[in-house]
């Protein structure tokens, strides 16, 4: 990109009061706060996607709290929560049966009254129209693709990547500089392992004390099915099969509106066996008994997938740094006991704002907003949190006992155990090698309930330009076969939900690794899971990736 930008430059540069990066829920709330708070603030809102919802992809059942905070008359404004729990089932699942936990031994974070079912995308839209109605300026198809310093090494803003490079990193025909957006204060809302956000927390040394990240992928579909089965607002999870008792996971089978299901499964990416492929058991889990009965009949509409940041508290980062915050999954904020990130991305978005808005006016800039992690630990984002601190950790343990240990916590001491457990293993770092392990053999799809990697990333829409850079970079060519195939079996092949990495022989007969870098939906699995650490996600071409709708 440099070489580019002294071939090409200086570019353009445009200047305001707040740059956010993101246009997820956490990056709007904040926008739209700070235009409550004070109407005349310059804000500006990069959006990777080519339209705002174009890469979000959640459950979801939102908790409506920090939206009802955030903009009171949500529902006269035609907010898309149109759908509220009507039924909360949580099943265990064997390989044919399933086993209903009675709601009274349910911990109070499964308990989904007044919660709504809702395509997390169509809500980011809505927000994305109060916000431009408030004067906030919405870039869609633009991408964060580098953070710009001051002479301090406080955070200036940042650029956005260049149009029309070539896959050899020349400028095609096509080429258009990147532009500079600088902030007095930049906010990055990237989502779970954000791009951006990584490289703030090695700079700014943010995870200093800290657990390590923990993160899960979460692989969905959108099913349209046969209106007699549908019972809008039913809400199901289930843990169990098929995984086996040590590896951390469970589905979502979520009603909404029009004869439309949302199922999903999500794995926890610290799985030690390089064998198992989370899109696989995904498939495997919708041939149980207990859920084929809904899809059988209905029409697979969408799919995606995406990595979840699951460490909660413990593993939330240093949220300021010179000249900018965290928000969102970015910093990780999701509550994984309550499989809900949305409304805790719009309070952690105005908590920040409120700081942002406190500091432009007493005249500040680039410095630390220490009041935005002030107030989120008196918040009740804070508390709830702090309830939900022990659960991961305790089903890290296995399925049984951290189970039950679960119950204890939540049931029993209601989430204030006087001790806090900790993690230290990244989950790049649990993986074991192949030899410990017998292969994993998946049944073959049968195109009707069950489905290959190609086939479902042709309906989420996912498009790359073909000449652009691939953008799935390895810091060293070598480790995919001499390490992660020797060693590990080639995890990428299966760990990515999306057919990007597949290992071919060359002409004289040697392994290599391919990179299918136009599959690529955005879910970062392979920057978080690679065991090597090798491969580096960076931010390709603005618009490309998934286009989901209503998801």
């Amino acid at each position: 990109m440099s070489n580019l930008v002294e071939q090409y430059g200086p570019r353009e540069a445009m200047e305001y009061d707040v740059v956010i990066v993101g246009g997820g829920p956490a990056g709007l709330a904040a926008a739209i706060k700070i235009k409550q708070l004070n109407a005349d603030t310059s804000v500006v809102v990069l959006e990777k996607g080519g339209e705002l919802g174009a890469h979000i992809l959640s459950g979801a059942v939102m908790d409506p709290k920090a939206l009802t905070e955030l903009i009171p008359n949500w529902k006269e404004l035609g907010a898309p929560l149109n759908t509220e729990v009507t039924e909360d089932r949580v099943l265990f699942l064997t390989e044919s049966k399933a086993f209903k936990t009675p709601n009274f031994m349910l911990p109070k974070c499964f308990e989904n009254h007044g919660n709504y079912v809702i395509s997390l995308g169509n809500v980011v839209r809505w927000l994305g129209q109060q916000a431009e109605a408030l004067g906030v300026e919405i870039f869609p198809g633009f991408t964060g693709a580098e953070i710009l310093y001051h002479d301090d090494g406080s955070v200036k803003g940042v650029a956005t990547g260049n149009m029309g490079v070539k896959r050899d990193g020349e400028a095609g025909p096509d080429f258009q500089l990147g532009m500079e957006l600088h902030g007095k204060y930049t906010l990055f809302a990237e989502g779970a392992r954000g791009h951006l956000g990584k490289q703030l927390m090695a700079k700014y040394d943010l995870n200093k004390g800290k657990d390590p990240q923990s993160y899960g992928i979460g692989i969905k579909e959108l099913w349209e099915i046969d209106p007699a089965k549908h019972q809008p607002g039913l809400v199901i999870h289930t843990t169990g099969w098929p995984l086996d008792s040590k590896t951390y996971g469970g589905s979502f089978l979520y009603h909404l509106e029009n004869n439309q299901v949302m199922i999903g499964y999500v794995v926890g990416l610290d799985y030690e066996n390089p064998y198992l492929s989370p899109y696989e058991e995904f498939q495997r889990y919708k041939t149980h008994p207990e859920i084929r009965t809904f899809l059988e009949g209905g029409k697979r509409i969408s799919y995606g997938a995406r990595a979840i940041t699951a460490g909660g508290l413990q593993s939330l980062p240093k949220l300021v740094f010179p000249g900018g915050a965290l928000i969102g999954c970015d910093a990780g904020f999701l509550n994984m006991s309550r499989i809900k990130g949305s409304h805790a991305a719009i309070k952690s978005g105005m908590l920040a704002a409120d700081a942002v808005v406190a500091a432009l006016g007493a005249g500040r800039s680039a410095d630390e907003l220490a009041a935005y992690p002030t107030a989120f630990e008196q918040s009740w984002l804070h508390e709830e949190l702090h309830v939900a601190r022990n659960v991961k950790p305790w089903l890290k343990k296995g399925l049984y006992l951290g189970s039950l240990m679960t119950g204890i916590d939540q049931i029993v001491f209601r989430g204030k155990a006087p001790w806090t457990l900790h993690h230290s293993t990244p989950d790049h770092a649990c993986l074991r090698p192949a030899s410990e392990f017998t292969p994993i053999s998946y049944p073959k799809p049968d195109g009707k309930l069950t489905f290959d990697r190609l086939s479902s990333v042709f309906i989420s829409n996912t498009n790359h330009a073909e000449d652009q850079p691939i953008h799935l970079t390895l810091k060293d060519n070598a480790v995919p076969v001499n390490v992660n195939l020797a060693k590990f079996a080639g995890p990428e092949s299966r760990y990515c939900p999306a057919g990007v990495y597949e290992f071919v022989k060359t002409d004289e007969g040697q392994d290599r690794l391919q990179i299918n870098a136009q599959n690529c939906v955005h879910c970062k699995t392979c920057d978080i899971k690679d065991p090597t650490q090798n491969i580096v996600w960076i931010t390709p071409e603005g618009g490309g990736g998934p286009n989901y709708p209503n998801m």
